[in-house]
C-alpha cells in the first residue's frame, strides 16, 4: 500500500500549548486505496480484526529533528505479533512530537483507558478504533528515543 493512499489529522492537541482543559489526543487516519487490502494487513491469525493491544504505533524520525525544522519521517502502525507493517505514512516531525507531547500531558492529568486514540478509516468509515498509550519514536539510525517516545510507566523495553 502506498503512503500517499493515507491521509492523517489530529484533534485535541491544541490545549497543552493554551493551558486549556485535558482532552485525549485523537489522531484519524483515512485511507483512500482497497479497503479489502487493508483489512487483509489489519486482521490477526483469528480472522479478526487486530484489537488495541495487538498493534504499536511508532514514528521513525528521517533526519534530525533538534537542528531541522523542516525534519519529517514516517507513522507506522504494526502488527505486535508478527511485526509486519499495517500501514506506513509520512508526517512531518514537529507535528507528530506535538502529539505526543498533547498525550503524555493528557496521561498525566487523566485516569483512564488510555493517552491518545487512533481511528483507523476507509474513504472516511470507520474500520477500527483504538486507545493506546505507547508511541515510540526513533531515529533515522533506529535508536529508540526514549525521552521523545511515550512510553507508560512500569513498561520496560
Amino acid at each position: 500500500m502506498r503512503r500517499d493512499h493515507f491521509e492523517l489529522a489530529v484533534e485535541h492537541v491544541d490545549w497543552v500549548d493554551t493551558d486549556g482543559d485535558p482532552e485525549k489526543p485523537h489522531v484519524y487516519i483515512d485511507f483512500t486505496g482497497s479497503e479489502d487490502r487493508l483489512r487483509e494487513r489489519l486482521t490477526g491469525g483469528d480472522d479478526e480484526l487486530l484489537a488495541a493491544e495487538e498493534t504499536d504505533v511508532a514514528f521513525r524520525l528521517q533526519g534530525d529533528h533538534e537542528h531541522d525544522p523542516e525534519a519529517t519521517g514516517v507513522v507506522a502502525v504494526t502488527n505486535r505479533l508478527t511485526g509486519d507493517f499495517v500501514l506506513e505514512l509520512n508526517e512531518d516531525a514537529d507535528d507528530v512530537l506535538r502529539f505526543i507531547r498533547a498525550a503524555r500531558e493528557y496521561g498525566r492529568a487523566a485516569d483512564g483507558d488510555g493517552r491518545y486514540r487512533v481511528e483507523i478509516d476507509v474513504h472516511g468509515e470507520r474500520l477500527v478504533a483504538y486507545e493506546k498509550e505507547t508511541f515510540l519514536v526513533y531515529d533515522a539510525e533506529g535508536n529508540l528515543l526514549r525521552h521523545e517516545s511515550l512510553i507508560p510507566p512500569g513498561v520496560e523495553l
